[in-house]
């Protein structure tokens, strides 16, 4: 019977139910299934050496013949050794195999075989252990560029290896071509048979190179080809007309905005009197303002009779939020409240009345704004602070409360992502960026030191307290910040908050006897955590011990000095975010990262830091340095988990397959023309597991 992409695993020799079910961990069902599952690495088997002339620095074949029969000794419970002896005209080679039995079973005494492996040397004695080995003029597994693959526990890579083979020679005649003809041709891309058959055994890395650029550039083009239809079907999408005065709002304002304040609410007022529901991002560095931009974006609402939802990532930045704005917008009539998950009883339930019967023009919160039984009487505009925390799930959950007509969105971001990247993780929305300081914000002078300096450092936190300022001391806690990357060899761990909790004690204590010393952390009750931030606003404390909570935190024009422990274990945007809390008022500020790490990328890394206050270079070095995966900590920004791309290698193949994706949905919208029908599947297939993106 012939194989098909449809033929289950379980049907094919050797994988049986128990393997099958161990492959399903992997998510394959089907042998088609196996030719998305792609390797991680190659090995180069294409080498064959005699044992005299095997390299030292790498493994390769040697091709010999077994001159005795293995023998198998019990080293002690739960370790055996199997030891055979190899010859070629050059040399004897001593095999040792680790917990591998059959092994003596397998290997005859008189025959060849070709051994893949490190060939180690002793003079003239050679040694090889755990090495890869088949019958000579039998190879499926040496003298080729071997695929390593993901695997799972009871499943081998040459068990992998076969299945993906037989794909390959079965499987790949009546593959579908997803990429238009036109689109292949312009982008010099390969056909699919070729990309599928090479990503998996190619004959060169040359042809590797070209089956991996097809793959890419299909998988970037498929998910740019979504991102586009979705923003083409919400600006396609009716809005609420406003009407609204950037100069009228900017009377209004205590200060003078900048110009790029000002063209970020041009942009917003230009989006909501288009007719179309607006989706736009506005990101900016730390400190540029953006506050104020969201304000505008509430008071244009409220003034044409909507409501509007500002959602933050924590109760303490929707409480500063709360306070900001009301303190902006309440003069020019704007009714400002919050609501969190600290709101209960009596307080909410009337929060919540009154807005059903739309006496609130703005409400300020966390996701509870999105929550069951929150009902609005009018939402316009939903405002979002610090998108890539939220994903777009919730985003259109509380966009769902606004009713017939879709509220206009506005994203806030403060963490700088380099703008390739935002055009993929926001395709669907469009960026005005803020790359301007406030004047009189002077940039935050950066230091690392290692921790023989941690003296001096503790007299320059009395030097500072000494001149009437005040000081934020901040360590990991791995309680909150689970995910936290191992950087290097740190000589310190993210602590758990038993220990920050006894080094804040220590500091208080030993340290800094003398300052009024507080301490604060994200598993203190919300009400404590305010007082203590409270007191430090309020000039009360001279130096705040904390964890990150106080990231995206309260702002203290008076703090004028950052000091970082163990700052290898944070991301660059993440130390970007921390120093932004200080240089907020006329005083020349500092940033101290503490290091005792010796590894060499480490120190690149808090280098860069130092050299520049510029949070979209620093985005793009800690993008490049790390990978997007680190750069979100936790997947939230909703996408589709890519297979092959690489947000961070692939920069100049995004860019082409992102324009390639765009000028194709402008000519065919809804990919209706026949020649799209398999890529119009493969779009709704990706987007599957965020299904509502395409509500």
């Amino acid at each position: 019977m012939p194989l098909t992409p449809e033929t289950p695993l379980t049907g094919l020799p050797g994988v049986g139910p128990a393997r099958g079910k161990k492959l399903e961990k992997l998510g394959l069902h089907t042998l088609g299934d196996t030719l998305d599952h792609l390797p991680q690495r190659y090995e180069d088997r294409r080498e064959c050496c005699s044992l005299q002339n095997a390299p030292q620095d790498r493994p390769c074949c040697v091709a010999v013949i077994v001159s005795e029969t293995p023998r198998v000794s019990y080293v002690r419970r739960g370790l055996s050794l199997v030891k055979v002896k190899a010859v070629d005209e050059s040399g004897t080679v001593h095999i040792t195999f680790f917990n591998q039995d059959y092994i003596r079973e397998v290997l005859h005494r008189g025959e060849s075989y070709v051994f893949y492996g490190a060939v180690e040397r002793q003079g003239n004695l050679f040694a090889m252990t755990n090495p890869v080995f088949e019958r000579e003029g039998a190879a499926r597994f040496t003298g080729l560029i071997m695929p390593v693959y993901p695997l799972t526990a009871g499943i081998s890579n040459n068990l992998l290896a076969g299945l993906t083979r037989r794909a390959v020679d079965e499987c790949l005649d009546g593959l579908p071509e997803v990429l238009p003809a036109q689109v292949r041709k312009s982008h010099q891309l390969c056909q699919t048979q070729f990309a599928r058959k090479n990503i998996h055994y190619p004959a060169t890395f040359e042809e590797l190179a070209i089956a991996r650029r097809r793959l890419v550039f299909e998988e970037l083009f498929v998910l740019t080809c979504g991102l586009a239809q979705l923003k083409d079907r919400r600006s396609v999408g009716a809005g609420r007309l406003m009407e609204s005065s950037p100069e009228e709002f900017s009377a209004l304002l205590p200060f003078a905005p900048t110009g790029a304040q000002r063209r970020a609410m041009e942009d917003i007022a230009a989006d909501l009197k288009s007719g179309k529901a607006m989706n736009r991002l506005v990101q900016g560095d730390v400190g540029s303002g953006k506050t104020a931009v969201a304000a505008f974006g509430a008071w244009t609402a409220a003034k044409n009779g909507g409501q509007c939802a500002l959602m933050a990532p924590t109760e303490l930045l929707a409480e500063q939020h709360a306070k900001t704005m009301d303190a902006l917008l309440s003069p020019a009539g704007v009714r400002v409240a919050l609501l969190t998950g600290s709101v209960k009883g009596t307080e909410k339930k009337a929060l919540l009345s009154a807005l059903a019967q739309g006496e609130i023009d703005l409400i300020v919160g966390t996701h509870a704004l999105f929550s069951q039984g929150v009902e609005y009487k009018d939402l316009g505009l939903v405002i979002a602070d610090e998108q890539h925390r939220f994903g777009v799930a919730q985003r259109a959950a509380l966009a769902e409360k606004g009713g017939d007509v879709p509220p206009h969105v506005l994203v806030m971001s403060a963490t700088p992502i380099p703008r390739t990247l935002a055009l993929i993780i926001y395709g669907d929305l469009d960026v005005s960026v803020m790359d301007e300081l406030p004047p009189g914000r002077t940039p935050v002078s950066t230091y690392t030191v290692g921790e023989d300096k941690r003296q001096r450092m503790y007299g320059f936190v009395r030097k500072q307290v000494g001149q009437g300022r005040q000081v934020y001391i901040v360590c990991p806690s791995v309680e909150e910040s689970g995910d936290l990357p191992q950087w290097g060899e740190s000589g310190g761990v993210p602590m758990d908050l038993k220990a920050v909790t006894t080094y804040a004690h220590e500091l208080a204590e030993k340290v800094f006897p003398d300052l009024r010393v507080g301490f604060v952390h994200g598993k203190l009750k919300s009400k404590e955590k305010e007082a203590v931030m409270a007191a430090f606003a309020g000039g009360e404390l001279d130096v705040l011990v904390s964890t990150t909570v106080i990231e995206v935190g309260v702002d203290v024009p008076n703090a004028s000095l950052m000091v970082i422990e163990n700052a290898e274990r944070f991301g660059l945007s993440q130390l970007h975010q921390l120093r932004g809390r200080v240089g907020r008022g006329k005083h020349q500020s500092y940033c101290v990262l503490v290091t005792s790490s010796r590894s060499e990328t480490a120190r690149e890394r808090l280098k860069a830091l130092c050299a520049t206050n510029d949070g979209f270079q620093i985005a793009e070095e800690d993008l490049r340095l790390r990978g997007p995966g680190d750069f979100f900590g936790k997947r939230q920004h909703g996408l589709p988990q890519l297979k092959v791309a690489d947000f961070a290698a692939d920069m100049e193949l995004l860019k082409e397959a992102r324009q390639a994706a765009e000028d194709l949905i402008a000519a065919d919208r809804s990919l209706k023309k026949p020649s799209h029908r398999l890529l119009k599947r493969r779009v709704q297939e990706l987007f599957e597991e965020n299904a509502e993106l395409f509500n």
